[in-house]
């Protein structure tokens, strides 16, 4: 054989041990891959009926209940407009409505603008 035959050759050999092994490997993979489909689920983001307050919005505090710090965090309430919503609801037994808040000593019509989406009575 001269030398250009055997180059021939060898290209050749080499040519089907690469196409074996792409086959081998076809075969292997479709016998390990899963015969089944993946089955992906979306979650479903719950209806504003569930009764479930989405978490980016305020919890409202409940001026019937709430400690005075709670009562602190509202705007334009400070540790004495605090001690007199408490003072009130405990002489007249709690609040009704949450207009009432507004007969409190220090709480006029532009505090309770500021609050009234932030505050309840409760149930």
């Amino acid at each position: 054989m001269t030398a250009g035959k055997l180059d021939r050759f060898w290209a050749l050999i080499t040519l089907l041990l690469i196409a074996v092994i792409v086959i081998g490997g076809v075969i292997a993979w479709q016998h390990y891959s899963p015969n089944h489909p993946i089955k992906i689920t979306l979650l479903e983001e719950p209806n504003a009926t569930d009764g479930v307050s989405p978490p980016d919005q305020p919890q409202k505090i409940d001026i019937n209940r709430a400690e005075s710090w709670l009562l602190e965090a509202l705007p334009g309430i400070g540790p004495s407009k605090a001690q007199a919503i408490i003072a009130y609801r405990q002489q007249n037994g709690g609040f009704s409505h949450i207009t009432e808040i507004t007969e409190v000593a220090g709480i006029g019509q532009a505090i309770y603008d500021d609050i009234k989406d932030l505050i309840t009575v409760g149930d």
